[in-house]
């Protein structure tokens, strides 16, 4: 059985994916999408306050991805991973009260089940060079 973050998480993934693809960053955007994919208030929440952060810290987080990601451009990546990444990175550099480890693995399992072959791979990498670069550490972080 899927945990409530690991559901809200992917939920979150679809929310902001479906503001990817259609262009609309605005708040009213996940309305929509809570109406026909209705969840439990402890998943739903968790998924909102990830949303809502990483379209808050879009630019700043885009920054960081385009600085790990060497060689690749923002626009040249997979628009499934680009979601991951951006979501993952938000929760790496905003939430202290998530140990890193716990976001790269979810990322991870997340691009497993909904990205590419290379997915995982990828965003491992890319994470880990988040994460060097911000001087994060797991001993800094709490438990959830």
């Amino acid at each position: 059985m899927v945990g409530v973050r690991r559901r809200a998480r992917e939920l979150a993934l679809q929310v902001l994916y479906q503001m990817e693809i259609t262009g609309d960053p605005s708040p009213t955007g996940p309305d929509s999408f809570w109406g026909h994919f209705p969840s439990r208030p402890a998943t739903r929440d968790f998924a909102q306050r990830l949303v809502a952060g990483t379209v808050e810290h879009r630019s700043e987080i885009d920054g960081l991805l385009e600085n790990a990601a060497e060689n690749w451009k923002l626009g040249r990546m997979p628009k499934v991973d680009l979601v991951i990444l951006r979501l993952a990175t938000y929760e790496l550099v905003f939430c202290p009260d998530i140990p890193l480890s716990v976001s790269i693995d979810e990322a991870i399992e997340i691009g497993n089940r909904y990205g590419s072959d290379d997915s995982p791979t990828f965003i491992n990498g890319v994470l880990d060079q988040v994460a060097c670069a911000n001087g994060l550490k797991e001993s800094e972080r709490s438990e959830p």
